[in-house]
């Protein structure tokens, strides 16, 4: 059990070092792109995808399982002991994927909270503020004209309610 705590805590570590690196450069994703697609379907110059990085789940799913599956083949090959055990896997990868997770939220929080965005959002707000304010002032002086305007209007003759078709027809005699 303490082993499997090791290995997860360090497949978190993991995961969140994989993400930062993809997040500042992603050669090895284009290079694998370049080489299983055709020039038409291969990713623009300013794509920042990677294997973690800005991937839905399941493809993150699928590269960190495909990562651990060739770890687990390296080491059974390599090494005469089978020390590669199911939970031991399993804790990896699921560590490997919180890792990444949260190294994306620390991304998220960190591109919110720089000094320019901030002041943008300020900026924002303060005008959002400003304008409804002057909305506010701007209601109250128009109310009484708009008052003015409907006790002016002169009343429209109320019509007669109309008859139904059925009364149309026995008005003209061809129902009874």
């Amino acid at each position: 059990m303490t082993i499997e705590i090791i290995v997860f805590i360090g497949a978190i570590l993991f995961g969140i070092v994989w993400y930062v690196r993809e997040s500042k450069n992603n050669k090895l994703y284009r290079f694998f792109n370049k080489l299983m697609h055709t020039k038409d379907l291969q990713m623009t110059a300013d794509n920042k995808k990677g294997f973690v990085h800005i991937q839905p789940f399941l493809m993150r799913l699928v590269w960190v399982t495909v990562l651990f599956v060739l770890a687990a083949v390296i080491v059974t090959f390599v090494t005469p002991i089978n020390g590669f055990y199911i939970q031991y896997f399993a804790s990896a990868i699921v560590g490997t994927l919180a890792g990444t997770y949260i190294a994306s939220m620390f991304f998220v929080a960190s591109e919110e909270l720089t000094k320019e965005n901030i002041m943008k959002k300020a900026e924002e707000a303060y005008q959002k503020g400003k304008d409804f304010v002057e909305e506010l002032k701007g209601d109250d002086e128009e109310e009484p004209a708009a008052e003015a305007q409907e006790e002016t209007k002169p009343e429209a003759p109320q019509e007669e309610p109309k008859k139904s078709a059925r009364d149309r027809l026995k008005d003209k005699g061809m129902i009874n």
